[in-house]
């Protein structure tokens, strides 16, 4: 039977002992019945997968997800915050894609709409960390992915909301899910300290012309982190006077690490 407790109005789940059938699955090991109620095997897409018309929600929902976290334009992956949600994404900590396969692939289109609209699910994160590049998450699941921060929160949820529309798991995401809650003592979101200023206040900010005068080398009026680095002055802080004009997507007050 799972256990779980109840911490802040808020279910935390107890990693729980999985029920074992005989076979060897396709995967390797034993195969597995199920893990706090949730069935492990691989992911199956059984229909085809539209998320513009099946999954589709409107985006009013980021004024739902903000009031969520006390007003706060917060990104709990990096445990950034912005200054608008103008600068984040609407993401789904399941992505719909990986829900897809994971079950609602047979699920009326109802359903669909109504999981890709579910504050259960749904959190913001910065472009560069919500969409696909070598770092980001994409549609990825718990076994291919976890965020920098609030791991805890985030693997938590990703049972709640599985449990919730009755969606499985396979077996490296039973395995990184339950290896990340056994070693946690609450899933609360950790809202982290804002960064203020991480750099010395020694920069020399005099410069006649300014700082695009010295290290903007294709005089486009912005500076960029080849710029930056050729200039050798990477990673640049907020207090440089070459920040400005520079991209810091995740807010977090430094660029070009």
């Amino acid at each position: 039977m799972n256990k779980f407790a109840i911490l802040f109005g808020l279910s935390f789940i107890f990693p729980s002992k999985v029920l074992a059938v005989s076979g060897g699955g396709n995967q390797g090991g034993p195969a597995y019945e199920s893990w706090q109620g949730l069935i492990i095997k691989d992911e199956n897409r059984c229909s085809a997968y539209d998320k513009k018309t099946d999954y589709d929600y409107d985006q009013n929902v980021e004024d739902a997800i903000v009031a969520s976290m006390n007003g706060q334009v917060y990104g709990p992956y990096t445990g950034s915050y912005f200054e608008s949600d103008s600068e984040t994404d609407i993401e789904h900590i399941v992505a719909t894609s990986e829900a897809h396969d994971s079950g609602l692939c047979s699920a009326p289109v109802s359903i669909r709409k109504a999981f890709a609209s579910d504050l259960l699910n749904l959190t913001l994160a910065s472009p560069k960390v919500n969409r696909c590049s070598k770092t980001g998450k994409c549609g990825f699941d718990a076994g291919e992915w976890l965020p920098e921060k609030n791991k805890c929160w985030f693997v938590n949820r990703i049972v709640q909301v599985k449990q919730k529309y009755k969606l499985s798991i396979d077996l490296n995401e039973y395995h990184a899910l339950s290896s990340v809650l056994m070693n946690c003592t609450s899933t609360d979101m950790v809202y982290h300290s804002k960064v203020k200023s991480l750099q010395p206040t020694t920069y020399d900010t005099s410069y006649p012309a300014g700082a695009l005068s010295i290290y903007d080398n294709n005089q486009n009026g912005k500076i960029s982190c080849k710029e930056a680095r050729n200039h050798k002055i990477t990673p640049v802080y907020s207090g440089h006077p070459a920040y400005p004009y520079m991209n810091d997507r995740d807010g977090d007050g430094v660029v070009c690490r």
